[in-house]
């Protein structure tokens, strides 16, 4: 059981004061952390058609994350969610779950540069993790369109530019193919009572449902900011705290908050907080260009300075989500410190040459800074501070299906 423990009472124990100030009013509720079992009714919803069905395993300052009007969450919801998500008859290869580019271990990252999905085909983007996804009001690096879990689960499931999961064309033998499982013929009744069978509005909804409990908020850093626990965290760990939220290096004016992003939703905000930002990354012939397939926020704006935009990514769990940023190109979180020390990557030869420092597009915050190699040390250890291991282990995320079950006999894991 994690112990109580005020606001004052952390700071009092000299813990670091600045991420407190930026997390905002979310953070004023309160500072306990408790089990599952002891979460304060008031702290599940704002919805009260939710509260007498669901519990949210949160700590008491952090808001849940909102809830489509038209869906209720309950167990039962969560549980038929769950495998699906592990579920490899979702794909037309039966060896692609959503599992298979979102593994719990890996923070529901995949450790590739991008993804892969049926057939071995590969991917555009780099598969983000999940921790979380269900506060961020925007679900993929850069379309700002996909603004609901349910809607963006038809794209893995049904898109063919690339092909992910490979079902278009495909829905009634999916439908059929789900309603003969032994669980399914349960499940689906005991989570749509008057919507009894698979289909698009059932899968997506609990889908969604599943996602949106991958609340992640019980880091070292946590432990030692929220909950009064001073020894959770490491000197080097402190001393990169401080250089992170320190105005040399600006790291905190895109990765502030609870989620340590600049992108945030919670069911109490009255709008959602959307940011998308060029790094850098490339700057192709002097032209401010970015590699095709990976325009940013370009490809479907059309307006020019959106090239190379991309949303910030949360940093909890960061350590175990390499590669990093939309392409998977930079390899580890040293090589990602120096590329904004750098003020922008520069590509020598080949076909991405140019000095992203000097993209004309560059976010005006990525600056550049001086830094050592001793206080690139510390910032590591600060952001491996973010780990949370429970989440990352946490038997009501895992695989639900035994062992040589049709859903997972054949389902290719990243780490495999």
């Amino acid at each position: 059981m994690r112990p109580f423990a005020s606001l004052a009472r952390v700071a009092g124990r000299g813990v670091i004061a600045a991420p407190l100030l930026i997390l905002g009013a979310s953070a004023v509720l309160a500072a306990v952390f408790l089990p599952r079992n002891e979460v304060p009714l008031e702290t599940t919803s704002a919805r009260p058609a939710i509260l007498d069905a669901f519990r949210w395993p949160m700590p008491a300052w952090m808001p849940p994350p909102p809830v489509p009007d038209d869906i209720t969450m309950t167990p039962d919801l969560v549980d038929l969610g769950r495998h699906l998500f592990y579920d490899a008859r979702l794909s037309v290869d039966g060896q692609t779950a959503c599992a298979s580019c979102h593994q719990q271990e890996l923070a529901f990252s995949d450790g590739r540069p991008v993804g892969v999905g049926a057939h071995g085909t590969i991917g555009h983007r780099n598969s983000p993790t999940l921790a979380n996804v269900g506060y961020m009001p925007t679900l993929t690096w850069a379309n700002p369109h996909f603004t609901t879990l349910e809607f963006q689960a038809l794209v893995p499931l049904f898109g063919t530019e690339p092909v992910e999961m490979g079902m278009a064309g495909q829905e009634g033998a999916l439908f059929t193919r789900l309603a003969a499982d032994p669980y399914y013929a349960d499940a689906f009744p005991a989570a749509f009572p008057e919507r009894p069978a698979p289909d698009l509005y059932t899968i997506t909804r609990a889908l969604g449902a599943f996602q949106r409990t991958l609340i992640s908020l019980n880091s070292p850093y946590d432990r030692a900011t929220y909950y009064g626990e001073a020894d959770a965290m490491s000197d080097a760990a402190r001393r990169g705290q401080a250089l992170f939220f320190d105005h040399r290096l600006e790291c905190y004016h895109c990765h502030t908050g609870a989620l340590i992003s600049d992108n945030l939703q919670t069911a109490r905000t009255p709008f959602p907080e959307n940011a998308f930002h060029n790094t850098g990354l490339y700057n192709i012939g002097g032209t401010g260009a970015y590699p095709a397939g990976g325009l940013g926020l370009y490809e479907f704006t059309g307006v020019p300075s959106d090239m190379g935009r991309f949303r910030t990514p949360s940093l909890r769990n960061v350590a175990v989500t390499a590669p990093y940023m939309h392409d998977g190109s930079i390899a580890t979180l040293e090589e990602v410190i120096r590329h904004y020390a750098a003020g922008g990557r520069t590509i020598t030869d080949g076909p991405h040459a140019g000095a992203g420092h000097e993209n004309p597009y560059r976010d005006s915050l990525i600056g550049g800074f001086e830094v050592s190699d001793a206080e690139i040390a510390d910032l590591t250890a600060f952001l491996e501070s973010l780990t949370d291991q429970d989440f990352l282990t946490d038997p009501a995320f895992a695989d639900p299906w035994p062992d040589g079950h049709p859903a997972s006999a054949n389902r290719v894991m990243p780490l495999n």
